[in-house]
């Protein structure tokens, strides 16, 4: 029993420190926003194995990740230089429609997964892009030729209707009488 309310707590505990770290995706992460979410699922998990670890020796670790992860999180808004270091820069693997082998080798991405990548983007041609700009989130974002880019509607002189924020108006099977007013 101990050891279920003791999961309890600490499942309750790293999901608030999770939320207040903020909302990215896994996949959105930077990497010292990856080390403290593996960090803290390693924390939680000793004392809710040992009952002989006191719960405070996870909770105490955890809240000093917790504070030097929106610490960092804090500092790289404010400081360029050390958003460059925990962050990392983006790094241009086209340029021009030329692919720079030099970068693919420096980031470890082989020519193989990168047209995979432009595949699964819509793009057949290397020379249809003007750059491909490997992010610091690890995706890949592409900026084609001019010539090769998407008609919109502003090219088309089409006026769009402007967007409204849909309201759901029953929810869960509840008519929301505020919103309908």
């Amino acid at each position: 029993m101990i050891v279920f309310l003791r999961t309890i707590i600490l499942y309750l505990f790293v999901t608030l420190a999770m939320r207040l770290m903020g909302k990215r995706q896994i996949g959105e992460l930077q990497p010292f926003e990856l080390v403290v979410a593996l960090m803290l699922s390693e924390l939680a998990t000793l004392p809710m194995q040992d009952t002989a670890i006191p719960l405070i020796h996870g909770i105490i670790p955890i809240l000093t990740l917790m504070t030097l992860e929106i610490l960092i999180s804090f500092l790289t808004l404010k400081i360029e230089f050390l958003r460059k270091v925990f962050c990392g820069t983006p790094d241009i693997l086209i340029k021009h429609g030329k692919v720079s082998e030099e970068e693919l080798r420096r980031q470890r991405f082989n020519l193989d997964d990168l047209i995979e990548e432009l595949r699964m983007m819509g793009y057949l041609d290397i020379e249809d892009i003007e750059y491909a700009v490997l992010e610091t989130s690890g995706k890949l974002s592409i900026i084609p030729k001019a010539e090769k880019s998407p008609v919109t509607r502003e090219d088309l002189n089409i006026k769009p209707q402007a967007v409204k924020l849909p309201i759901s108006l029953i929810l869960d099977g509840v008519l929301n009488k505020k919103i309908l007013q």
